[in-house]
């Protein structure tokens, strides 16, 4: 493990090295890469540290045990030994880990889209719901979540709704969530108290910056239109919602969240440019068997991934048979303990597959 852990360090000297290099600072799309491993790399060289001193404590209560001298030294030296003992087996699952390769688009912001599936207005209720929980658990993480744009459902929710999610590692975590979302209630709308069962799906992108995606301006068609959502008068009269077509693609991406034009172009661009990213990222994920192949991020948007069964109070996710029967708490938002469990699971198939390497 030391020796491993070593290898880390030399290139974090490395890096901490070049991220102050005026030619790197120059160019972005490096700079902006060294940062995002000088960051991971720091992580790892706390736990170095960590690692070293529980290996020094070990040694030194391995020491005092062997001389025996000093019978009340003894006992506590054989208390700093177990101490230690369980703490370098615990940094040493931890830093497996960590030296995991890990995916350069986790750490990036996300776009997420939701649209109502089947189930009619009930399935645009739903995809309100899942809106309402995602926003609920991006603010208890600290995360900004921005409307980009939205369809209102007859009956309330959205037909589809998509929004930017600003933060630390966003799309590492909500990544987990893509795919199609089923729940199983009365509606609101049934008089006769049958359970119907809706869906709704979840797509999670990575956020483009300029540099991941080149855009021929002569590739885009540009609509401008009136914005038809809430804001007031000047919101319907004025032709500041903005469509983007991608030609070459027939990818599409509009915004009429802000009263700005401007604004709401930039921010059409921004998922237009994540939207390309993406389908570059899954043309590798199909080359790539092993990542595509992963249990709990097949990226297979048409997969049946977690069902919320109101009658029941329970919350079952497929991809792991994880069931928890805490419903009212995770459509307010608690989803941390479902990621996580999706994260351990992942972590396990990577170790598996990077044993060789660890």
């Amino acid at each position: 493990m030391l020796e491993k852990l070593q290898i880390v360090k030399q290139r974090f000297d490395e890096v901490s090295d070049l991220i102050i290099q005026p030619d790197i600072i120059s160019d972005q799309k490096r700079y902006v890469e060294l940062n995002r491993e000088y960051k991971d790399l720091r992580i790892l060289m706390d736990k170095r540290e960590e690692y070293l001193e529980c290996t020094n404590n070990l040694a030194e209560a391995e020491e005092i045990i062997a001389d025996g001298s000093d019978a009340e030294m003894v006992e506590m030296a054989k208390m700093q030994y177990e101490e230690a003992k369980e703490g370098l087996a615990r940094l040493e699952e931890e830093i497996k880990v960590l030296l995991i390769p890990k995916d350069p688009e986790d750490s990036k912001n996300a776009v997420v889209e939701l649209r109502a599936g089947t189930g009619g207005d009930e399935a645009s209720i739903f995809a309100g719901d899942l809106f309402r929980m995602y926003t609920k658990y991006c603010e208890g993480r600290g995360w900004k979540v921005d409307t980009v744009d939205f369809s209102e459902g007859t009956n309330g929710g959205f037909k589809e709704i998509q929004f930017e999610v600003t933060g630390d590692d966003v799309y590492g975590t909500l990544k987990f969530e893509a795919g199609v979302h089923r729940v199983q209630r009365v509606p609101q709308t049934e008089t006769q108290g049958r359970v119907h069962t809706s869906a709704a799906t979840v797509m999670v992108f990575p956020e483009a910056e300029e540099f991941d995606v080149e855009i021929n301006p002569k590739d885009v068609r540009i609509d401008f239109f009136c914005s038809s959502g809430p804001g007031g008068q000047s919101v319907n009269t004025t032709y500041s919602a903005v469509r983007l077509t991608h030609i070459p693609t027939g990818l599409v991406a509009q915004c009429q969240d802000q009263k700005s034009q401007h604004k709401n172009k930039e921010k059409a661009f921004k998922v237009l440019r994540s939207r390309l990213y993406d389908l570059e990222l899954a043309k590798k994920m199909e080359e790539d068997a092993a990542l595509r192949g992963t249990m709990v991020t097949s990226g297979d948007r048409s997969a049946k991934i977690r069902t919320y069964n109101y009658s029941q109070g329970r919350v079952t996710d497929h991809r792991i048979g994880l069931t928890l029967y805490d419903l009212s708490n995770i459509v307010n938002g608690d989803i941390q303990k479902i990621i996580d469990e999706l994260q351990l699971a992942e972590n396990t198939e990577k170790l598996k597959a990077n044993s060789d390497q660890i």
